[in-house]
């Protein structure tokens, strides 16, 4: 990211919490990806204030591996990583865990070819721009996340 770049701050005080109790428990796992560790650490910070278990990582080979440890219910990952792409990381993901939910973000207007290409090979992603505010993308994880409704099927 450039330095001339100024991105407005949220106080981690302002993040609203959320105790274990009203979540029942469970903790999602949400893995979260950016070459900027200020940014995957305050956001998995903020997931974790929030009733996630958010887990932090810096490139895409590194977020496989934890991946591949820790099962995330949630990747939010930044488009440009160093060696993979976010949307290569998005891709192996989905492979081994088809139900993983996939938040993406840039900073960049470059990624939007990287996201055509995506789509043409028929994967479909959430593209969210920075800077995030906290609670919009708490906001997308919590509806990413909710259960879907099981529709009974009648045997005859």
């Amino acid at each position: 990211m450039s330095k001339d770049r100024v991105f407005p701050t949220v106080p981690l005080r302002d993040v609203p919490a959320v105790s274990d109790e009203s979540k029942g428990g469970h903790r999602p796992v949400v893995l979260v990806v950016d070459d900027e560790s200020v940014i995957a650490d305050t956001l998995a910070e903020i997931l974790s204030r929030s009733g996630y278990a958010g887990v932090a990582e810096y490139d895409g080979d590194s977020a496989l591996e934890t991946a591949l440890l820790t099962p995330p219910e949630m990747l939010i990952t930044d488009v440009v990583l160093p060696g993979m792409t976010g949307i290569e990381l998005a891709i192996s993901v989905r492979r081994i865990y088809p139900d993983c939910k996939i938040i993406l973000f840039s900073g960049q207007a470059s990624t939007a070819d990287l996201l055509a290409n995506a789509r043409a090979d028929g994967h479909h992603f959430t593209l969210l721009n920075k800077p995030l505010h906290p609670q919009d993308l708490l906001a997308r994880v919590s509806e990413g996340l909710k259960p879907r409704k099981q529709v009974a099927v009648e045997a005859r």
